[in-house]
């Protein structure tokens, strides 16, 4: 077997734990989709100049880590809408957006392996994600390789070009920070248990009736609705009503399909009335997060370059 081929083979089998890597170091399936793509390049780049030094495996890892460094250096840190802002204060349609860029995107199933340790659906969850954007990229990434990769000290070390000391005084403060953040995403978030299936057959129904009673039945007395890219967010039964009253000419004649996000959990994608033809055009990826038997939060991930990537169609006939 030449190095080109072993090359090749290795890459492939770690694209899915690269990809989730890249992803929860960067908040961004498409930056984490690029950076994969980079890191393949740079790999084939250097493949020749490797001294065996270090395993292929922990390698790679270092040119993983020092590309989402780099792209880190000079990002913004990314948000969920809850966490950037207090609840509107008045319904409005919502306009304003900001980039895309500035928000933490759901991401797809990484793997098939349900027992794969470097793919644990909890340190997945929308939350966690926005977490980790809390800390330095430094200690984000030292935290990631311990915490939810399970790499010893030494390995990190080498990884990161750091000393074994260093890397453990750096997961001691980035612990720290994580134990003493409170994100109100972390508050709302019940993704440790998914929602259940009555109560998403419900909201489908619901939603696709456009019946805004019923729909607004199905949520907790303190349930919210956020959709980045609007900064705008809402909470409360009554502002719920108002908002889903005022947004019926855009949703209503809306379909669903079932998909999985995030490690497995269970999402809807929103197909809106085209206004163009007869057919239905992808608009936003809803996740429900529940307590009990309401619905807590629905973030509405109006992205639709998130369909492509979750290997959604394109359109949908009436």
């Amino acid at each position: 077997m030449n190095g080109t081929t072993l090359d090749l083979q290795l890459l492939e089998k770690m694209k899915p734990e690269l990809t989730a890597f890249c992803y929860r170091m960067l908040g961004s399936i498409d930056d984490a989709d690029d950076a994969v793509q980079e890191i393949y390049i740079r790999v084939w780049q250097s493949w020749s100049s490797f001294r065996q030094e270090s395993s292929h495996k922990t390698w790679i890892y270092r040119i993983a880590s020092n590309l989402c460094l780099d792209k880190l250096r000079q990002a913004k840190r990314r948000v969920l809408p809850v966490d950037l802002s207090d609840p509107a204060g008045s319904i409005k349609e919502p306009r304003e957006t900001l980039p895309d860029s500035s928000w933490i995107w759901l991401a797809p199933d990484f793997g098939e392996n349900p027992e794969d340790a470097l793919i644990r659906k909890d340190t997945l969850q929308l939350c966690f994600i926005a977490l980790l954007q809390t800390l330095p990229p430094r200690q984000r990434a030292v935290l990631i390789l311990k915490d939810v990769f399970d790499w010893s000290s030494k390995q990190i070390a080498e990884t990161l070009g750091m000393t074994p000391a260093a890397v453990n005084s750096a997961l001691q403060r980035a612990r720290e920070t994580m134990d003493r953040t409170r994100l109100r995403s972390d508050e709302l978030s019940r993704m440790e248990g998914e929602p259940d299936r009555e109560l998403l057959s419900r909201y489908v129904e619901a939603f696709e009736q456009f019946d805004v009673d019923r729909l607004v039945a199905l949520f907790h007395e303190e349930g919210c609705m956020s959709m980045p890219p609007f900064p705008m967010w809402v909470r409360g039964k009554e502002d719920l009503l108002k908002f889903f009253t005022l947004t019926r000419w855009h949703c209503e004649g809306s379909r669903f399909l079932p998909v999985k996000i995030n490690g497995g959990y269970p999402a809807l994608a929103q197909y809106m009335p085209s206004k163009e033809g007869s057919g239905l055009v992808p608009w936003g990826i809803h996740v429900l997060e529940t307590k009990g038997d309401r619905i807590l939060h629905v973030q509405n991930f109006i992205n639709t370059k998130l369909f492509s990537r979750l290997g959604l169609p394109e359109r949908l006939d009436r």
